[in-house]
């Protein structure tokens, strides 16, 4: 993000020695990999703007929606007992199993039947697993953590539902199963319409600096989609490429940042300087 933020930096400098009927917003925050503090301050101090552009890595493509995700925990019940009292025992961590076959057929045949325009299927996966006392004592419980990547559409509530019904299907296979589900955090995902204005100016941007226009999805999410729940039109466009991101070396070439910053310099003044029905009194980057 160090190479978003001196692209926003840098764009709204260059466009700022221009005579701009509106304002410029930068917005540098913190926590965007977690619960989004920063942005949430911001919304909820009342700062607003007409759209928004979140200099996330996607290799300057136009990227208008990103997928949410929701945390989930499943903890399985069972009766502890000596290792060899099969008769009273009931194992929480093979019942965990039995769940976790549930998962791997809703995401081999239910989710890939659900699809968006540009983000493709939602998925589930098994993030951690915990449960058991001893190798000779029988698991009272087990706890899953679970994360659900969403598409628009798809809610915290609809996932919790998801995850009961396939508790249902493991009880129907084994009567002694038990288990709870407990959502433990969310983010929603961000969906813009790809004639959105602030889609529309930024192609025209990309146009003018001799770029390429590609209009794609964003699988990571952002903070994009707080902006937009609060009433911003937000989508992702900066220098660099996601699948860099939390790997050994992060980087970004010197040159890309320059020619997002051309761009996003483009795309200020062309947007105070545009169609009246297609410019805002403030922009944010």
């Amino acid at each position: 993000m160090k190479a978003g933020v001196a692209a926003m930096c840098a764009a709204a400098a260059r466009a700022g020695q221009a005579e701009l009927n509106g304002e410029i917003i930068i917005a540098a925050v913190a926590d965007e990999e977690y619960e989004s503090i920063g942005t949430r301050s911001l919304i909820e101090r009342g700062v607003r703007a007409d759209a928004a552009i979140v200099t996330e890595p996607t290799r300057l493509a136009i990227m208008p929606a990103h997928l949410g995700f929701v945390w989930a925990d499943v903890t399985t019940h069972g009766r502890a007992a000596h290792g060899s009292r099969w008769d009273i025992g009931v194992d929480a961590i093979r019942h965990a199993g039995i769940l976790l076959a549930e998962l791997d057929r809703m995401d081999d045949e239910e989710l890939p039947t659900r699809r968006h325009a540009l983000l493709g299927r939602p998925s589930v996966h098994a993030s951690l697993i915990s449960g058991g006392t001893g190798m000779s004592t029988y698991p009272d419980s087990c706890t899953v953590r679970i994360e659900r990547r969403t598409i628009p559409g798809e809610s915290p509530e609809s996932v919790r539902r998801e995850l009961e019904s396939a508790c249902s299907r493991a009880r129907s296979r084994q009567a002694k199963f038990r288990a709870d589900v407990n959502v433990t955090f969310a983010q929603e995902p961000s969906d813009v319409s790809v004639d959105a204005p602030i889609v529309r100016a930024l192609g025209r941007a990309l146009d003018a600096s001799g770029e390429e226009q590609r209009v794609e999805g964003m699988t990571a999410w952002t903070d994009a989609a707080l902006l937009n729940a609060a009433g911003i039109p937000a989508i992702c466009f900066g220098p660099g490429d996601i699948s860099l991101a939390h790997a050994a070396e992060e980087w970004v070439s010197v040159s890309e940042i320059e020619r997002a910053t051309n761009v996003l310099a483009r795309l200020v003044t062309g947007w105070f300087g545009g169609p009246a029905d297609e410019r805002g009194d403030s922009w944010r980057s």
